[in-house]
C-alpha cells in the first residue's frame, strides 16, 4: 500500500480506527474522518504510534450534515491529489428517531446519504486514482430488511434496528449499483459484513460497556474485511460483490434488483441535490 492513499469515515473510533491501523500498517497514506477535532486528534496520534506511519491525517466533518459532507470533499480534493481507497464506514444506531439539519432522519442520513454523497462527489479523483477501490461497510442485517418507500424518513414509525437494517440493504443497493454505473472506469465498489463485532456503537447501543482491551481486539477482528478488501491483489478488479470474513457471499435476494437500486440511487441524488 506504499504511495496509496486511502479515507476512511468514522476512522477515529471502532472498526474505522481499526481500519486506518491496518492499512497505515501496510504503509498507505491514511486519512480519517471525525465528527469534531476533540474526538479525532487523540485517534490521530494513536493510530500513528500503533501504525508507525506518521502519514495518518485527520479531516473534520459531521457526516449527518450534507454542508459539511461537502465541505468534507472539497478539503480532501485540496489537500490530497489521489484516492486510491475510499472506506464508507461511519454509522450510528440512535434509540430514538433524530433528524439532521437537512430535515432527514438520522440514520437514513448517515448510514446511507452520507455514503452516497461523499463517494459520488469524490468520484472525479477516485476516476483520476484508478485502478481504485470503494469499500463500504454494510452488516448481514441487511437481509433481515426491505425498503418501505412511502416512509423512508420512518415518521410513522421507530424502531432503532428495523431502522439500522433498512440502511444497511441500501448500502449493498448502492453498491452494486455503483458497481454498474463505474464499470469500464478502473474504479471497483464492493460491500461488507464485518462480523458481529461489540462495538462501542453496538455497546452504546445495547447500553453496555466495554474494556478497552475488549473492545480493541473485537474492532481489530471486525476490520479484517474492510482491509483485504481496500489492499489485497486478490479482489483486483473485483466488483459489486458481497463479502462475509474475507469471502464473496450472495447477498439476500432483493439487493440484485437493479430497478429497485435504480430507484434509490434516483431519490438518493434528489434528497442531496446531485
Amino acid at each position: 500500500m506504499n504511495r496509496k492513499t486511502c479515507l476512511i469515515t468514522g476512522g477515529n473510533a471502532g472498526i474505522g480506527k481499526a481500519t486506518a491501523v491496518g492499512l497505515a500498517k501496510l504503509g498507505a497514506t491514511v486519512v480519517i474522518v471525525a465528527r469534531s477535532r476533540e474526538r479525532g486528534e487523540p485517534a490521530l496520534a494513536d493510530i500513528r504510534r500503533q501504525s508507525g506511519n506518521n502519514a495518518v491525517h485527520l479531516l473534520v466533518a459531521d457526516l449527518a450534515s450534507q454542508r459539511q459532507i461537502r465541505q468534507l470533499a472539497a478539503d480532501f480534493n485540496s489537500q490530497f491529489d489521489k484516492l486510491d481507497v475510499l472506506v464508507n464506514n461511519a454509522g450510528v444506531i440512535p434509540r430514538t428517531r433524530q433528524v439532521t439539519e437537512d430535515g432527514l432522519e438520522m440514520q437514513f442520513a448517515v448510514n446511507h446519504l452520507a455514503y452516497f454523497l461523499l463517494t459520488n462527489l469524490l468520484l472525479d479523483k477516485l476516476k483520476a486514482s484508478a485502478p481504485a477501490r470503494v469499500v463500504n461497510v454494510s452488516s448481514m442485517v441487511h437481509s433481515w430488511s426491505s425498503i418501505d418507500w412511502a416512509d423512508l424518513q420512518n415518521e410513522r414509525g421507530y424502531d432503532a434496528s428495523d431502522v439500522y437494517a433498512q440502511t444497511k440493504l441500501m448500502n449493498v443497493l448502492f453498491t452494486y449499483e455503483l458497481a454498474r454505473r463505474l464499470a469500464g472506469t478502473g474504479v471497483t465498489a464492493n460491500c461488507l459484513h464485518p462480523g458481529v463485532i461489540g462495538t462501542k456503537l453496538y455497546a452504546s447501543y445495547m447500553g453496555r460497556r466495554q474494556s478497552h482491551d475488549a473492545a480493541d481486539n473485537e474492532n481489530a477482528r471486525g476490520a479484517q474485511t474492510s482491509i483485504y478488501l481496500a489492499a489485497s491483489p486478490e479482489v483486483e478488479g473485483v466488483t459489486g460483490k458481497y463479502f462475509v470474513d474475507k469471502r464473496e457471499r450472495r447477498s439476500t435476494a432483493v439487493s440484485y434488483d437493479e430497478t429497485l437500486a435504480r430507484r434509490l440511487w434516483e431519490i438518493s441524488a434528489q434528497l442531496v441535490n446531485l
